[in-house]
C-alpha cells in the first residue's frame, strides 16, 4: 500500500492537455510523450507511437529496470515476445517484463499507432530525443559507443 490516508486527496492529480505534450516528429515516426516521468512522480511512463507504412523498428532488445507494454489503437503492428512476431491488430494488447526480450514496428502499407507505456518511469524519452539528434548529426557510432549510447538508455540489444 502506498497511500496511507483516509480520505484522499484533493488536488493531487494532474490534467495535461494536447498543446502541454511533447512531440517529436521523425520521417516516418511521430512519438508524443503524453506522460513522462516527471509527470506521474516516476511511476509510469506514456507515449503514443505513431507510423508511417513500412516504418520498420527497433531490433530485439531488452530492459533491465522497467517494464513496457503495447496497446494498438490502429493499423498493424508487427510485435514480438521474445519467441514469436505476431501482427497486432486494434485493441490487442503485449506486456513484456524487465529482462523480457521485445520488438516491434510496422511492416505493413498502412499507417499504424499504439501507446506505449514505461513502469517505472525511466527518462524513456530523453532515448528517442537523443536517438534523433545522432541521427540527424550523421555521426556514425563505433560498437562500442554504440553499444555505451544504447547502456546510458537501458536497452540492451539481443543479436
Amino acid at each position: 500500500m502506498s497511500y496511507l490516508g483516509d480520505s484522499g486527496e484533493v488536488g493531487s492529480a494532474t490534467y495535461r492537455s494536447t498543446d502541454e505534450v511533447q512531440v517529436l516528429v521523425r520521417p516516418k515516426v511521430r512519438n508524443a510523450f503524453v506522460a513522462t516521468g516527471d509527470v506521474t512522480n516516476g511511476e509510469f511512463g506514456l507515449f503514443q507511437y505513431d507510423m508511417a507504412p513500412q516504418a520498420g523498428g527497433p531490433a530485439p532488445h531488452f530492459h533491465r529496470t522497467f517494464s513496457e507494454s503495447f496497446f494498438i489503437l490502429d493499423g498493424t503492428v508487427r510485435l514480438f515476445d521474445g519467441a514469436n512476431w505476431v501482427d497486432a491488430t486494434k485493441g490487442d494488447f503485449l506486456y513484456v517484463p524487465k529482462g523480457g526480450v521485445h520488438a516491434f514496428g510496422n511492416t505493413s502499407d498502412e499507417a499504424a499507432s499504439m501507446l506505449i507505456l514505461f513502469a517505472p518511469a525511466p527518462p524513456r524519452e530523453r532515448y528517442f530525443i537523443e536517438l534523433a539528434e545522432l541521427v540527424d548529426s550523421g555521426r556514425e557510432l563505433s560498437p562500442e559507443e554504440r553499444a555505451e549510447f544504447f547502456a546510458k538508455h537501458d536497452q540492451y540489444m539481443v543479436e
